[in-house]
This record gives C-alpha cells, sequence and structure tokens, in this order.
C-alpha cells in the first residue's frame, strides 16, 4: 500500500498533521499497522477539532436536543429538522468560516456561505433564508471623549501608526467578509435577511464569520446522509477537484499566526455559487424520483468526510477509486484527492439499476458527474489509485472513535476584578445627550445597514420583516417547498407558515461571567423572537473560543455552555446542531468567548406579526419588565456599552438573568399582542433604555433610502414619582444601563389602561413611559432632562458604518 513517491512517516511529518504521539499510537492500533501517507492525512482531517470536536463533545451532551417537533436531532445527520406543522418542516444550522475568513476575506465568507447551504438541501430541504453573525476588530478610531469620557488613546504614545495599521486592516477584512457573503448568496438566489455585528479589538486578526441556512421540506422528504444497500454505486455530481481547500479542517484546528496564515492560504477554498444553484437543483430534483439512498456534501474534508460518514452512519463500507474522480489539477496525488476542500461537490448513494435516471438528471443540468465506487459490507473505507489500494480504515473508527478529551479548566484570574469593580469612583453622566448621540453612533451599536444592503434580501418574494427590526420574518409559500416527482399525484396544497429568525451572541457578558453571558445570549435571541410575536422552536449555536489546552479558556468554553443548556431548556428551544470553533486566536491572544446563538420561531397568524418601530403620533409608550434590578450593585452597567464606550472599561458582572421571569415576560408579550393592542415592540440590550427607544424612534424604512422618522416624549420622573420604577437611581443606569428582561412597547393610546391592567394580571411589571409624536426624542428624568431631534439621532446611526468605511 505504500508508495515510493510518499514521504516516510517520520514524528515530525505527525506532529505538522496535528496528531500527537498518543493519537498516532491509536491510529496504528486501528489500523493494526502503519499508516500510508493518505492515510495519516485522512486521519488528521478526520480527528482534527474541526471534525471530530475531540475537546467539546462531551460539553455538547449537556444541550437540550429533544422536543416533540424535533424529527432529526443535532448530531444525527448534517442539519436537524423541525416539524411546523401541516406536514412542513425546516431544517437549519449554522456553522463558522473563521480561520478561512482571516486569511482570505471574500473567499473564506463566500465558501463559509455555500457550505451551509449545502447542508441544507443535503436533507432534501429547499434552501430559503440565510443569516450570519460576524466579528471584526474595531473599524473607527472615535475618542471617548467625543462620548463625554477621557481619550482611549494617548496621542504622544507613538502608537498611532500601529492603531491605524490596525483599523485599516481590519476594515479590509470586513469588506471582504461581506462582500463574499453578498456575493454568493445573491448569485445563488437566497435571502439574507438577518444578522449581526460586533466590533471589537480581541476580534482584531481573528474575524468570526458564522453563517446559517434554512430550509423547507415536507416531512416524507427527509433525506439521509448514510451509505445504505450493499451494492449500490456511489457516484460524484460536482466540478472538479482541485488543489483549492487541501486539510482545511486541519487549518482550522489550530491557532492563527502570520505564518501558518501564509502557509494555509491554499487551504482556503474558491466558491462559485451559480454551479451550487444548479447542483441544488439538479439534487432536490433527483432526490424526488426516490433513486437516492443516501446523500452527503464534500464539505469540511472533503471527499474523506463523506465517504467514511456516511458509511459509518449506515454501518456499511465504501470503496471508491480515486482514478474515476474528475480531476482539474495534471497529476494529483492521491492524498491531495482525499483532503481536497473544492466547492459545490456532492457524494450520492444511488438504489442499484436507477444509474440512468441520475445520468440523466445531472446531463440535463450540465453537471460533471462520475461514477466513482459502491457501497460494501466491509465496513471499512477502501481507496484505490492505479487499481493500488491506497487507504484501508474502519469506516466507524473513523469516523466516530476519534480520541475525546476533558482538558483541564481552571477559573480565569481576571474574573477577581471583575468582580470587585463597583461604581464608587465613577462619575455619573453629566451630559446624557452627547453620550447618546455617542452610544448610536457607535459600530456595534449602529445601523448595519452598510452590510445588508449589500445582500439581497427580498429575492423569492417571501421576506415579510426585512433585516433592521429585533428579528426578520419569513413567509413559507408553496414554491418555498422542494419540487415533486411528477410522476407522482400532486400533494395537497399547504397554508403559508411565518416563521421569525434571529442571531444573538454577546461576547463581552460571556467574557465578564461565562455562565451568565450563556443564559443572557439564549435570553435575547428568545426575546427578540417575542417581540416580533412567534414562538420559539429550536436554537443552532456556534461556540466561537480560544485554544481548549488553556485552563482558562476551557472554563470559559465549559460555562458558557452550562448557561446556554438552561437558556434553552428555559424557552423550550431545543439545540438541533450547529458547530464548535476553537483556536480563535492569534498573536495578540484569544478572542472574546463567543457564543451564538441563532433562534427560529413560529408566528401563528398574520396580524401577529410586530416591528420594533414606533407606529403613529398619540400612541402610548409602555415598558415591560423591571425598569432596574435594583438587587444589582451595578444596575445593570456592567458589560454594558456605556462602560465601554463611555468609560473605557470591559469589566463588572454583566446583569442577572432570572430565566423565568425572563419566559413570563415573552409569554405576557405575545398574550398582548395576540390581542391586537402592541402596535411596536422592541427589547432593551445594548444602550439600554435610551438607546432602545431612540431606535424605535429612527429605524423604520419605508422605502429604500427614505426614513421614517417619529419623536417620543418619555417622562421617567413621572414614572417614578408613580412608583412604576423603583426607588432612586444612578442617571447613567437609568437611561444606559443594560438590566435584562425589558421591552418597549407602544399601543393605541385608548388601549394603554387596558394594557396595564392586562400586564398587571400576568404579573409582569409595567411603566407608562410616554407619548409617540414630534421631532424630538425628549426624555425627563430626576433632575435632569435630555432633548436630541429625531433627524440628527438619525443621521448618527444610519451612516456611522458607512463613514468609517469610507
Amino acid at each position: 500500500m505504500v508508495s515510493m513517491t510518499d514521504p516516510a512517516i517520520t514524528p515530525e511529518l505527525v506532529g505538522q498533521h496535528n496528531l500527537t504521539p498518543r493519537e498516532y499510537e491509536k491510529l496504528k492500533a486501528v489500523l493494526g499497522r502503519e499508516p500510508t501517507y493518505t492515510e495519516l492525512g485522512i486521519f488528521s482531517v478526520m480527528w482534527s477539532e474541526h471534525c471530530s470536536y475531540k475537546n467539546s463533545r462531551p460539553l455538547l451532551k449537556s444541550l437540550p436536543t429533544r422536543s416533540p417537533k424535533i424529527l432529526v436531532g443535532a448530531g444525527e445527520e448534517n442539519a436537524g429538522i423541525i416539524d411546523i406543522g401541516d406536514g412542513l418542516a425546516i431544517a437549519f444550522k449554522m456553522e463558522s468560516h473563521n480561520h478561512p475568513s482571516a486569511v482570505e476575506p471574500f473567499q473564506g465568507a463566500a465558501t463559509g456561505v455555500g457550505g451551509i447551504i449545502r447542508d441544507i438541501f443535503t436533507m432534501g430541504a429547499r434552501p430559503i433564508c440565510s443569516i450570519n453573525s460576524l466579528r471584526f476588530g474595531p473599524v473607527t478610531g472615535v475618542r471617548r471623549a467625543e462620548c463625554g469620557g477621557r481619550s482611549a488613546e494617548d496621542p504622544k504614545s507613538g502608537k498611532a501608526g500601529a492603531e491605524e495599521l490596525a483599523l485599516a486592516n481590519n476594515r479590509r477584512l470586513f469588506r471582504g467578509v461581506v462582500a463574499g457573503i453578498g456575493h454568493y448568496g445573491n448569485c445563488f438566489g437566497i435571502p439574507t435577511i438577518a444578522g449581526e455585528v460586533y466590533f471589537d479589538k480581541s476580534y482584531e486578526g481573528n474575524p468570526l464569520v458564522n453563517a446559517f441556512c434554512l430550509g423547507v421540506l415536507r416531512h416524507d422528504e427527509i433525506v439521509r446522509g448514510r451509505a445504505s444497500g450493499v451494492g449500490n454505486p456511489v457516484f460524484y455530481v460536482g466540478p472538479a477537484t482541485g488543489r483549492d481547500g487541501l486539510a482545511g479542517a486541519a487549518f482550522a484546528s489550530q491557532d492563527l499566526t502570520v505564518e501558518s496564515a501564509e502557509v494555509q492560504r491554499g487551504a482556503v477554498q474558491v466558491g462559485d455559487p451559480f454551479m451550487e444553484k444548479l447542483v441544488c437543483e439538479a439534487c432536490l430534483e433527483l432526490l424526488a424520483t426516490g433513486a437516492v439512498a443516501g446523500i452527503q456534501d464534500m464539505g469540511a474534508a472533503g471527499l474523506t468526510c463523506s465517504t467514511c460518514e456516511t458509511a459509518a452512519r449506515a454501518g456499511t463500507g465504501i470503496e471508491i477509486e480515486l482514478d474515476k474522480v474528475p480531476q482539474r489539477a495534471p497529476n494529483m496525488t492521491p492524498y491531495e484527492i482525499m483532503l481536497s476542500e473544492s466547492q459545490e461537490r456532492m457524494l450520492i448513494i444511488v438504489q442499484k439499476g436507477r444509474e440512468a435516471e441520475v445520468k440523466r438528471i445531472f446531463d440535463k443540468w450540465d453537471l460533471p458527474w462520475a461514477e466513482i465506487g459502491s457501497v460494501t459490507g466491509s465496513g471499512r473505507m477502501v481507496v484505490r489509485h492505479h487499481g493500488e489500494k491506497v487507504a484501508d480504515i474502519p469506516a466507524k473508527k473513523l469516523a466516530d472513535e476519534a480520541p475525546v478529551y476533558e482538558p483541564e479548566s481552571c477559573e480565569p484570574a481576571y474574573l477577581k476584578a471583575v468582580r470587585a469593580f463597583t461604581l464608587a469612583g465613577l462619575a455619573d453622566t453629566l451630559d446624557p445627550a452627547r453620550e447618546l448621540k455617542g452610544l448610536l453612533a457607535w459600530p456595534t451599536i449602529a445601523s448595519k445597514n452598510w452590510v445588508y444592503r449589500q445582500y439581497d434580501h427580498t429575492v423569492r418574494a417571501g421576506t415579510v420583516v426585512c433585516p433592521g427590526s429585533d428579528a426578520a420574518v419569513l413567509r413559507i409559500k408553496e414554491d418555498s417547498l422542494p419540487a415533486v416527482d411528477s410522476t407522482q399525484p400532486a400533494p395537497r396544497a399547504t397554508p403559508e407558515k411565518l416563521i421569525a429568525l434571529t442571531v444573538d451572541g454577546n461576547a463581552g457578558y460571556v467574557y465578564l461571567d461565562p455562565y451568565e453571558g450563556g443564559k443572557l445570549v439564549v435570553a435575547e435571541a428568545a426575546r427578540n423572537l417575542a417581540c416580533a410575536g412567534a414562538v420559539p422552536l429550536g436554537t443552532t449555536d456556534n461556540l466561537n473560543f480560544g485554544n481548549p489546552h488553556n485552563p482558562e479558556i476551557f472554563w470559559q468554553l465549559r460555562e458558557a455552555v452550562r448557561g446556554l443548556a438552561e437558556g434553552c431548556r428555559a424557552f423550550n428551544a431545543p439545540v438541533t446542531g450547529g458547530n464548535v470553533s476553537l483556536y480563535n486566536q492569534s498573536p495578540n491572544g484569544p478572542i472574546d468567548p463567543t457564543p451564538t446563538v441563532a433562534m427560529v420561531g413560529l408566528i401563528e397568524k398574520p396580524e401577529h406579526v410586530t416591528t420594533q418601530w414606533f407606529k403613529d403620533q398619540g400612541d402610548t409608550i409602555i415598558l415591560l419588565g423591571s425598569p432596574m434590578d435594583t438587587s444589582d450593585p451595578l444596575l445593570g452597567l456592567g458589560g454594558s456599552a456605556y462602560l465601554q464606550l463611555v468609560h473605557g472599561l470591559k469589566t463588572g458582572r454583566p446583569p442577572r438573568c432570572d430565566l423565568e421571569r425572563e419566559k413570563e415576560l415573552h409569554l405576557a408579550l405575545r398574550a398582548l399582542i395576540c390581542s391586537g393592542a402592541v402596535k411596536s415592540a422592541h427589547d432593551c440590550s445594548e444602550g439600554g433604555l435610551a438607546v432602545a427607544l431612540a431606535e424605535s424612534c429612527i429605524s423604520q424604512q419605508v422605502a429604500r433610502e427614505t426614513p421614517r422618522l417619529i419623536g417620543a416624549q418619555v417622562d421617567l420622573a413621572a414614572a417614578l414619582a408613580a412608583g412604576q420604577i423603583a426607588g432612586t437611581c444612578r442617571l447613567d443606569a437609568l437611561l444606559f444601563g443594560e438590566t435584562q428582561g425589558r421591552i418597549v412597547i407602544s399601543v393605541a393610546a385608548l388601549n394603554a389602561a387596558k394594557v396595564m391592567a392586562q400586564a398587571k394580571i400576568l404579573e409582569v411589571p409595567a411603566a407608562l413611559l410616554g407619548v409617540v409624536g414630534g421631532t424630538t426624542l425628549s426624555i425627563q428624568a430626576p433632575g435632569a432632562s435630555l432633548s436630541c431631534e429625531i433627524a440628527e439621532l438619525r443621521d448618527l446611526w444610519w451612516n456611522s458604518i458607512a463613514n468609517a468605511m469610507k
């Protein structure tokens, strides 16, 4: 089996493949001999963190993954599937493409979108939308002095040149990633309807690109990634295999350095969204014929992963001949063919005797195809090249029995200072209007229209609520479903469905308290769905952390997963699948621990769809939830945007999250929405109450480039006097504190008393804040007032990122 041209297997070569000596010994025990060079490469990618989750698998078992609506659960297949009623189901998943995007931002992000789309149509579902979660280093050098605080940097420090270079690189990465996402999604013809973008120095040099896709199918159309049926032929479909993307999975499982990025530039794949569209349509048409026994995309680890995983799931074996694999580069070695991650390729196991149907459909769509092997009963993955056996590995041991570790963990030392932080000595705000303007212009809070205007979010004509509200809303129509076999009776018409989608993740909170931060991430996602009028169905997550062999980082991961699990259980939003992305750190250090959560919910009726912006002059503004957590010594300022921007501090315990109270708040809000009383609903998150009120005034777009601005007159002093806000407090905490479980709603004036009474019956705190109307946002507070022209606030908020990117 050993080729004369293969390099000798030495300890150095094993180390270059990111296998430890202990793992290499286990590899030899699995084979019962020394590996070939091709086998060494196969094990290196399949036993990488990216493919095997060897450092995180035990933690993931604590996540809730079951509910009566789950049709395909987490870890079973390429994506989870949830029942949405009337014989329909949705498949969705989120995955990362962080390291590739750091090296080649355009192609890294583009192929991240392409890979997650394939995961969806591999399940038999038609992809109908995508969303994303992005993190970058700062793109603006705004000084804190502009927001009422001291300058963040000393201009005499001599660091200005280095900082400008860092800013320029952050902008380059940001611009390239957004362009790549827009290119792939727009060309494929799928709307990108929601997302989030954060900017923080911890992501400098290591951006995060988490891509999500959702598809729709009927219950009887679910297909599996299994090599079922001994004797069934194995087909390859899609473009020829090249040398792009070699060992990309292994690259994603190591720290990112200047040297590794340069060496692994070839590990970044090149995408072709038009080819992917053809592959998608051909596969969906083929699946409708019933000729397919199993299907798997060639994503991470390429042909290696697709062959061994399909065989392992089915408990069968698979044998392929590499000479039959289409190749676009001359003289490719078995190692290169097996490890290439060239895009838009699929592996399809076909029912024996139905090969002609497969060939006819692929030829119709003008797609390259090849019959490259067959399913066997040996339980082994056998690979031949020029008639010579270059790999012979037990499929299940390769795919499912990678080493599993439980790394050491210890609480990070910095948390001692975090917990000791108090507001003593921290001056209260003297100029809240100035600070509100600074927060609205802060890129993390500012409008993300510079991003989403590069995406087509209306293609397929199903988007009900576009980007810019708490959650996007999509209509599932008849043409959202996969095509049916024309030889079979037409299925009965199905009613339209409305689903809401959001993605959330405040890494600052998780950094300061991983457990509470994990709960807060889930709570905000569920709160955003409630503000849209939706009931949560399920969750997919992406766990972005640093090197797990650092005990402090593994502790962060463990505690964050514990918080995520509690949150998902509380909101009955089980995890249907997701991704773990570790080793996210550059020479500057690790990223902040960043679990991101995408949550999908169902809206019962079209009239229940709710958006975040105020609607009509004279409407009453009501705050649902406790205005302030007076049991929190930091009054919601710990880890807040205000503390970071105005005082330059990322510290303090983040706000507490009472999951039961949060759940009751969501139930109450949905009840009020169903009663027809609620005109708008917007959650209080980054920037606190003042920012939420401002966004409710300025965030509506009635047409492209045309804002609809409406002011608000708010009297917090009156609410305090009426006992609707407990006690007295700091002005900065009242306006900018981020106490959780708060939602700003607006209702017609004649319904205000009824809504307040209903809130009391539902045992949800409620406070009358003021009235919608005018051209200013005016807030009266105890001993202070704030008044800003709405047009000015909107300009700062809407144009901040565009100005930074000029």
